[in-house]
């Protein structure tokens, strides 16, 4: 089943060089880039993309940590995207990611883990609206 999800590159994945790294990791899997835009996040759009944190003790950490400098949203799409996505990601926390994942093989912890990626259907289409107008991803077909 064809579907979309979103992938940002955070700030530490940035910064660190991993931009390339990451979109080839995503289209050797056979997914299309149909998305891309480098931004700065403004404290209000990362609490809407964290919304679901709000109450957590982390939550301060993540927004001050996403905000801190640019990130590289990316719609990606193609057949199974999300858990496609998902897999190659990783577990949340670095230290229970296998290696091989984008945070097994460069999170540093749960906060600098390099990436967000949607976790299923709803937050996708929601997370791609914060960031991405219908106009600005592309098609192959």
């Amino acid at each position: 089943m064809s579907e979309r999800t979103l992938v940002l590159i955070k700030p530490d994945g940035v910064h660190r060089g991993l931009i390339g790294e990451i979109i080839s990791r995503i289209e050797r899997r056979g997914l299309k880039i149909i998305g891309i835009k480098m931004i700065r996040l403004s404290r209000e759009k990362a609490e809407e993309l964290y919304y679901m944190h709000r109450n957590k003790p982390f939550f301060e950490d993540l927004i001050s940590h996403v905000t801190s400098g640019p990130v590289v949203a990316i719609v990606v799409e193609g057949s199974n995207a999300i858990i496609k996505v998902r897999n190659m990601v990783g577990a949340t926390s670095p230290q229970n990611a296998l290696p091989g994942t984008i945070r097994g093989d460069y999170g540093l912890d749960v906060t600098r883990n390099v990436v967000h990626a949607s976790d299923n259907t709803e937050n996708s289409e929601r997370e791609i609206n914060l960031f991405f107008e219908d106009h600005e991803l592309v098609s192959y077909m």
